[in-house]
């Protein structure tokens, strides 16, 4: 089977982009940069792609050029996060001088969106009591940065007052 590596177009910010990712991750590093020739599109030695692996994953980032796409909801990227730590470091660090959206999610300095989420909300939003489950669905819906605590809290408060 082929690799799958995610191709991630940015109008000229690919290596920018690249080595904050890489200081973000752990075990993260830039593989290759590669610039164009003088047969273009840009101009010689200028940066085209940089290939990059963030902890173990593969990615290519490109420069495209504005004219053509930018980043949209359509895609994302999940991260979930075994600790309130883990999770403050990924949000702190993505979200700087991007946007905070809603309910985990972000959108980074270049448009990338991240959904940044404790490992252990699958299993509070589908907490076989519903009115536990509707607790922390309905708390998880009033965050941008996601708090665990905060969520838990409230699933508590909900299953205690069934």
């Amino acid at each position: 089977m082929p690799d799958i590596t995610p191709c991630l177009w940015f109008d000229d910010q690919a290596q920018e982009a690249a080595e904050l990712y890489v200081s973000v991750f752990p075990s993260s590093r830039i593989e290759e940069v590669n610039s164009c020739s003088e047969a273009g599109p840009r101009a010689a030695g200028t940066v085209m792609t940089v290939r990059f692996t963030l902890d173990g994953n593969e990615l290519l980032a490109l420069n495209g050029g504005p004219e053509h796409f930018k980043f949209d909801e359509s895609i994302s990227f999940l991260l979930r996060c075994a600790s309130e730590e883990e999770l403050d470091h990924y949000w702190s660090s993505l979200a700087d001088g991007g946007d905070a959206i809603a309910c985990g999610w972000l959108k980074d300095r270049y448009g990338l969106r991240w959904q940044v989420v404790p490992a252990e909300l699958p299993e509070l939003l589908a907490d076989p009591d519903p009115a536990r489950s509707r607790a922390a669905a309905e708390a998880m819906f009033r965050m941008k940065k996601l708090d665990l605590t905060a969520i838990k809290a409230a699933a508590d408060r909900a299953g205690e007052a069934a």
